[in-house]
């Protein structure tokens, strides 16, 4: 099944992206980072994906009480593989002339792992620190985050399944009480384990579960009664993205 064309959420997209090729940009203002936040541009990509996925698994399930997992699985690999070798090809050849040995055997490992969609965690096991100094010489350091999305993926469908199946009625609950539990563990672990806060599924879960709450709450029509209030989130949603880009920072 496919999801209506959603222009509002192309253009999220596109503010995520923005976000974050601004962020990396480094742009002063009187020695002011200016979009020193724009690193949340990842955060709202989380809260996309759960919410499409979502949506497409729900629908088919109450549409034709069934869903396909392998079809599932066969469509996202058809959607990402082509696009994420692509990236790898271009980057190898550049690699091979440009770094040094040690480097270059790390871009071959972090290649493998890409592929394995577990990138997230060899670059959480080589310490390294995301937009720090070392961050320049990893030219697939951005695809922790397709490893977070692709290892959700693969859970997230079963679960939801049979969370369906056994639990229809509370499905919404355990939304709630798991998006909690991802959001209280990232509170309590961000000063001890910084790394592991940043880069693991379980603590980035809950903007992945954000998505899906917001896709549940819309496909079982919930409503708000009063329509300023709907005419009026958007807008408050749209300035909170805003100035998080331009004050949040990564400390």
């Amino acid at each position: 099944m496919k999801i209506d064309y959603r222009p509002d959420i192309d253009g999220l997209r596109a503010i995520s992206v923005f976000a974050v090729i601004l962020y990396h940009a480094d742009f002063l203002l009187y020695d002011y980072k200016i979009f020193k936040g724009g690193f949340i541009g990842v955060d709202i990509f989380f809260v996309i994906s759960g919410y499409l996925i979502t949506s497409l698994i729900l629908k088919e399930l109450i549409l034709n009480n069934n869903f396909s997992i392998k079809e599932f699985y066969i469509r996202r690999i058809r959607r990402i593989i082509p696009v994420l070798f692509s990236i790898i090809l271009i980057f190898t050849p550049f690699a091979y002339f440009l770094l040094l040995p040690s480097s270059l055997v790390d871009f071959s490992k972090s290649a493998l792992s890409t592929l394995g969609f577990s990138s997230n965690f060899y670059f959480h096991h080589s310490g390294l620190i995301y937009g720090g100094p070392d961050s320049s010489l990893k030219p697939l350091l951005h695809t922790w985050s397709l490893s977070v999305e692709e290892q959700f993926y693969i859970i997230f469908p079963i679960i939801l399944v049979f969370l369906y199946k056994f639990f229809k009625s509370s499905l919404l609950s355990f939304f709630i009480l798991f998006f909690l539990i991802s959001l209280f563990s990232t509170q309590l672990i961000a000063y001890k384990f910084p790394l592991y806060n940043f880069y693991f599924i379980n603590v980035r879960i809950w903007e992945l579960l954000a998505g899906s709450i917001i896709s549940y709450l819309e496909i079982n029509s919930f409503k708000f009664k009063k329509n300023y209030f709907n005419n009026f989130m958007p807008l408050v949603g749209s300035i909170l993205i805003f100035f998080s880009i331009i004050l949040l920072n990564d400390k």
